[in-house]
């Protein structure tokens, strides 16, 4: 059987009351201005010389590629499989009068969990002298079985913009996380593969900054 894994971050798509896409992709900078300086990485789901990147031709797509990012619960494994994380700051510059920011998550991937087990994948956003936070989470509870494709949206007063021009450092925090009510019960979150990376993709909403 062939497994794909991936977490796929995008943007919104439809509202909850949500901004206007039309708006915010209205005053995207010129693409060739846009860049990825650095992209440094740590946690147990991401350890180093594990993570690769690509940016889209337009500057709305950030890609994040894993080698090793995957969550296992039950009989016989230790309890430090059960949870996995990284910690991802993705330094991007762009021209001034222009800010960006995160609306929402589509997971992607497989996963095999048995009845008594819950499986989460969460991630946070934040940006570097910024205390405002914004999160999207998925939950599974067992028994689940196959590839999944699942949607979540980041609350509207929850959205935050990165600084307005020059330069931003995207923070991820991210996580795929077991939890088992019954200790013969076992699960996996985004499996292993030989011909699959576990992928995370992050769309960027623009929008020209505001004049006070």
């Amino acid at each position: 059987m062939k497994f794909y894994r991936a977490l796929v971050l995008l943007p919104l798509a439809a509202a909850l009351p949500s901004p206007n896409l039309d708006e915010v992709t209205s005053g995207s900078p010129d693409p060739t201005q846009v860049h990825i300086k650095a992209i440094t990485y740590g946690g147990t789901g991401c350890p180093q010389g594990s993570v690769a990147y690509d940016i889209s031709d337009d500057r709305t797509t950030v890609t994040l590629i894993f080698d090793s990012y995957v969550a296992s619960i039950g009989p016989g494994i230790v309890v430090t499989e059960n949870r996995k994380n990284c910690q991802l700051n993705v330094d991007i510059t762009y021209p001034g009068g222009f800010q960006y920011s995160i609306f929402s998550a589509d997971y992607r991937g497989y996963a095999a969990i048995d009845a008594g087990v819950t499986g989460v994948l969460k991630s946070t956003y934040y940006f570097s002298g910024q205390t405002a936070q914004s999160s999207t989470e998925y939950s599974f509870v067992g028994p689940v079985e196959g590839d999944y494709l699942k949607h979540d949206t980041a609350t509207s007063t929850s959205v935050i913009w990165s600084p307005c021009g020059a330069e931003g450092m995207l923070n991820i925090n991210s996580q795929v996380r077991l939890t088992s009510s019954n200790a013969s019960s076992s699960g996996l979150l985004t499996t292993d593969s030989i011909d699959a990376k576990f992928t995370q993709v992050v769309y960027i909403g623009w929008q020209t900054c505001k004049s006070s």
